[in-house]
């Protein structure tokens, strides 16, 4: 009988691509891939350190695994799992933690699955993470997150994720074309290309730091593939998006007009803190473009509250700056310190208390900017792709600019993409649609 193996993911689409690497590696050594509630000979679990309650949710899923199998083979991979390994190792039934490199050779580190009375580590030096692993993730069959870039070489004071990850390197052009012309094969329509700084792609293409190609190449290459329909770029530095590439975006064939660009505040003296690589001026001048030559795109934004020193001045910049800007969404993540971390020992620490209300203010403005966004695109036609899932009575899916849609269930929608006309937002917050025609293609 074939050995079991399950998958957790903890944290980004960048882990998700990287689960589904390893999941493929392990079906190739003859496992059979399981569903994580059911029971398994082996569970891995894919670790983050983006945020406190990451790492805390380690211990649960540790815990609800060894229930579904007492005596099950427990491995933690990834982010936590290189930051921390010691501490991963003592929780009770992990058996093997392997960090930044070793988690692509897992199957190295496997013997009989017998469980170990300790954790056993394997975890490299951050600076011995200097190569690249391809990988891409098919999650419910209609899109696929496909990784182009690992590491990054900026220093925000606040992020563990160089120390996690390693140096800034990329996928060679060559692979990530093949890739993405393996994953239209599939039947896949949508592909999200992911990375932790993908706007350096270029970097490390060669193992070395010359720039042999550059984002906008990749994008440009992309968007020649035949078979893919629509391509997404998942999150961006503002400083490395440049006006070339969002010109391209624009008038291009695949790419969708939807951008994901990290703010993290709006005040120049706490970016600056942050040691973030441009101030709020050019921010502007990013979200400006793109509104010129796209005037429907979607843009969703990082912010932080409560970093070290924001003062309700601070804080206040930042709401004022967010409600007034162009935006479409906000990701709102409440400031946690993180060892190692040049921030963690920064004074004037704001309240937890304080923390949490600044980050619920936020989280309302971002109700209030989508659903403006919405109202704004009701009535004019766009193209739906639609996921898998009949979720009470409904199909769902998004249009091009990141409209979530809802639609009275029909398996004949799945995975089709669609023109429609939007006509309300229904009270659970998505738009109800109207087809532009009664032919349902496939």
């Amino acid at each position: 009988m074939k050995k079991k193996v399950a998958f957790y993911t903890l944290g980004c689409k960048l882990n998700f691509s990287e689960t589904s690497t390893i999941a493929r590696d392990f079906q190739e050594e003859g496992y059979e891939r399981v569903d994580f509630s059911e029971w398994a000979d082996m569970y891995v679990i894919n670790t983050c350190s983006v945020t406190e309650n990451a790492d805390k949710r380690f211990k649960t899923i540790v815990r609800q695994a060894l229930k579904t199998n007492p005596i099950a083979f427990v491995a933690a991979i990834g982010c936590y799992a290189q930051l921390k390994p010691e501490q991963l190792a003592v929780v009770d039934g992990v058996d093997l933690v392997l960090g930044a490199t070793e988690k692509f050779k897992i199957a190295d580190y496997i013997n009989d699955l017998s469980k170990n009375e300790i954790g056993e580590v394997h975890s490299c030096e951050i600076d011995e993470a200097d190569f690249y692993v391809g990988s891409y993730a098919i999650g419910d069959r209609t899109r696929a997150f496909l990784k182009v870039q690992d590491g990054c070489d900026y220093k925000c004071t606040f992020c563990t994720i160089p120390l996690a990850r390693g140096i800034s390197r990329s996928d060679t052009l060559n692979n990530v074309l093949l890739n993405a012309k393996e994953i239209s094969k599939k039947g896949i329509k949508e592909i999200v290309l992911t990375g932790v700084n993908i706007g350096d792609f270029g970097k490390g293409e060669f193992g070395d730091k010359k720039h042999e190609h550059t984002f906008l190449d990749l994008v440009r290459a992309l968007d020649s593939v035949e078979g893919i329909h629509r391509l997404r770029i998942s999150s961006i530095e503002p400083n490395l998006l440049k006006n070339e590439t969002i010109d391209f975006v624009a008038k291009s064939n695949s790419f969708v007009p939807h951008f994901h660009i990290p703010l993290q505040s709006g005040s120049d003296e706490i970016l600056k803190q942050m040691k973030r690589r441009y101030l709020r001026g050019l921010y502007v001048d990013r979200v400006t473009r793109i509104k010129e030559v796209m005037p429907n795109a979607c843009i969703g934004v990082d912010v932080i509250v409560g970093f070290p020193g924001e003062t309700d001045a601070h804080f206040l910049e930042t709401y004022h700056f967010l409600n007034e800007l162009d935006i479409s969404y906000l990701h709102v993540f409440t400031y946690s310190e993180r060892d190692n971390t040049p921030a963690a020992t920064m004074a004037e620490p704001v309240p937890q208390k304080v923390r949490n209300k600044r980050s619920k203010m936020l989280r309302g403005l971002s109700v209030k900017k989508r659903r403006a966004f919405y109202e704004r695109q009701l009535g004019s036609n766009r193209t739906v792709l639609f996921e898998g899932e009949n979720k009470e009575g409904y199909i769902h899916g998004f249009t091009e600019n990141y409209i979530k849609v809802k639609y009275p269930w029909n398996p004949n929608l799945v995975n089709t993409l669609q023109t429609v006309k939007l006509m309300a937002i229904d009270v659970d917050g998505l738009v109800r649609i109207e087809f532009a025609s009664t032919q349902i293609m496939a």
